[in-house]
């Protein structure tokens, strides 16, 4: 492919962000969603307006006027996004998130009819509960982590009980915290279960079943599932031996974090990405 001259510019109101587009401009227009990083995707955004898009990413928990963590945050931050990008030109709009980007991604392509694509990297199935505080300054008790027209989606809260099983000091997998919740709160599964039946984009799933975050290659079963069953398109990527953080073709190694493990493999992660991207790029552009 030629390369492809990409102009940007920096978001400051109303969120932080970036905007970066083929200089000639692009009918296909991306949201890029980071996970609990809460980072604006730079060279995700870079990546995809190289390929001829107009890509945009956005800080939507942490920054004037947010809550300070994924606590009820507005789903209408992203339904606004898509406004910007149809501003910009884009006649097919996507949104690329991952892990808790990916949640928010799945959701408001239920809501917003005018989202065609979404790509989910490390999805979950289901609503979960706050990461980190809201408004307010408090974490607990649980709250959604989302809301739509002013009113908390059902979610599903946390077990405080678990304690992880590598508690050293170092860095922990905290999965089984989101394994042992799901049975301690079965109850409330079905009704913090993602509609994506509902949803009229195609949607592309990759996850990897070494994450060491959550069950995320359950989870894109139990998605693509679901789509299967309404007669809706989908595509599942996987790789067993990948983690909790696909890279694309391009993009920098992830940094090891002194927190969390997030599992797989430098090697098995870019494979992963490798794998999906060429799936990622024909989703996006509609061909």
């Amino acid at each position: 492919m030629r390369a492809v001259e990409v102009v940007e510019r920096e978001l400051t109101d109303p969120w932080e962000g970036i905007v970066a587009a083929p200089a000639r401009g692009s009918r296909v227009g991306v949201l890029v969603l980071a996970g609990s990083s809460g980072r604006v995707e730079r060279e995700r955004v870079r990546l995809l307006a190289g390929q001829g898009m107009t890509a945009v990413s956005i800080r939507w928990f942490g920054g004037p006027g947010q809550p300070p963590g994924i606590c009820e945050v507005p789903l209408e931050t992203f339904t606004a996004a898509v406004d910007l990008l149809r501003a910009n030109g884009a006649e097919r709009v996507g949104i690329l998130g991952t892990s808790k980007g990916a949640e928010a991604a799945l959701l408001t392509s239920v809501h917003d009819p005018r989202v065609d694509a979404v790509v989910a990297l490390s999805p979950t199935s289901r609503i979960w509960c706050n990461v980190g505080p809201g408004r307010d300054g408090a974490a607990r008790p649980y709250r959604s982590s989302w809301t739509w027209r002013q009113r908390p989606l059902p979610f599903v809260p946390l077990d405080d009980s678990w304690t992880p099983a590598d508690s050293d000091g170092g860095p922990v997998a905290i999965r089984g915290w989101y394994e042992l919740s799901e049975r301690t709160f079965a109850h409330r599964l079905a009704a913090a279960d993602i509609p994506v039946e509902r949803a009229r984009a195609d949607l592309l799933l990759v996850a990897g079943g070494d994450d060491a975050m959550w069950p995320s290659l359950p989870f894109a079963e139990q998605l693509a599932a679901r789509r299967d069953a309404a007669g809706a398109p989908v595509r599942l990527i996987a790789r067993r031996d990948a983690g909790h953080r696909p890279r694309l073709p391009g993009e920098s190694p992830a940094q090891a974090s002194p927190r969390f493990r997030y599992g797989g493999t430098p090697e098995a992660d870019a494979l992963l990405g490798a794998a999906a991207w060429p799936h990622l790029l024909d989703l996006l552009r509609g061909t």
